[in-house]
C-alpha cells in the first residue's frame, strides 16, 4: 500500500509540472500571454494583423498571418493541431475570429490575446519593430490635448478601417452631429495610425468615442452605442 500512495504521489507531481490548457479557446491577460508565449514554442505564436500593422511593432517571435488575406487558411495548415497555438491582432476581435476558424479546422487548444497589442501596450510590455527602427506613428497625447484646447464641443471617434463595429457606429455618429447644426464637431482618429496616443490614452478597445466641452471630457464610452447618449 506504501508503494502505492509514493506511485501515486509521484504521478500526481508529474501531471502538475506539466502544465496544458483544455482543449478550446482560452482567453489570457497581456501579462498571462506574455508568460506562457515566453516558455513554450513560439513557432506556434500567430499576428493575424496585416503586414504593414505587423512591422509597425509585433511580439517578438510570431509569424505574420493576416486573417484577411487569401492565403490565411493555407499558412495556419502548417500549424501543428496538436499543440497550443497562440493568436493575436491589435485589439482582440481579429484573433477571437481567428482562434474560431482555428477550433473549427480542428486545432485542440487556442489561446487569444485578450484585448490584443493595446492591452500588451498597456501593460508595458515590449515588441520588436522591423530593423529595430520605427518612427513614431501619429499624434502623441500632448498633441490630442493641444487640438481638443481649440474646440468648444467635440466628439473624438478612435477607430480602424478594419474594425466592423466601428463602421456601424460612424454613420450613426455622422448623422447625429449632422441634427447637431454646427454646435458639435465630429474628429475620427485611426488607431492604426496614431498608435503612440492609443498607448498614452490606455485605449484597450474600439471603437473608444469621447466628448469635450471647452476643453474638458465630459463623457465617454467603449463599443457599440446609440448616440443619443451623448446629450
Amino acid at each position: 500500500m506504501k508503494k502505492i500512495l509514493i506511485l501515486f504521489s509521484l504521478a500526481f507531481l508529474i501531471v502538475s509540472c506539466n502544465k496544458s490548457y483544455k482543449k478550446g479557446i482560452t482567453e489570457l491577460s497581456a501579462k498571462e500571454f506574455q508568460s506562457e508565449t515566453t516558455s513554450n514554442d513560439k513557432s506556434q505564436l500567430i499576428d493575424v494583423r496585416t503586414p504593414a500593422e505587423f512591422k509597425s511593432g509585433h511580439i517578438s517571435g510570431a509569424q505574420n498571418m493576416d486573417i484577411q488575406a487569401l492565403d490565411f487558411l493555407e499558412k495556419v495548415a502548417n500549424l501543428d493541431k496538436e499543440k497550443t497555438v497562440f493568436v493575436y491582432c491589435l485589439s482582440g476581435g481579429r484573433s477571437s475570429a481567428a482562434a474560431q476558424q482555428l477550433q473549427s479546422l480542428g486545432f485542440q487548444s487556442v489561446i487569444n490575446l485578450q484585448g490584443g497589442i493595446l492591452a500588451w501596450n498597456n501593460a508595458q510590455l515590449p515588441l520588436s519593430k522591423e530593423n529595430n527602427k520605427m518612427e513614431s506613428k501619429g499624434m502623441n497625447l500632448a498633441a490630442y490635448k493641444k487640438m481638443l484646447s481649440s474646440k468648444k464641443s467635440v466628439i473624438v471617434d478612435f477607430h480602424a478601417e478594419w474594425c466592423g463595429p466601428c463602421k456601424q457606429l460612424s454613420p450613426l455618429l455622422e448623422e447625429y452631429v449632422k441634427n447637431q447644426k454646427g454646435a458639435v464637431e465630429l474628429i475620427k482618429i485611426d488607431v492604426d495610425e496614431n498608435q503612440e496616443l492609443a498607448k498614452e490614452m490606455q485605449i484597450e478597445a474600439i471603437p473608444y468615442v469621447e466628448r469635450y466641452d471647452n476643453g474638458q471630457l465630459t463623457w465617454k464610452k467603449t463599443g457599440l452605442f446609440d448616440p443619443i447618449s451623448l446629450k
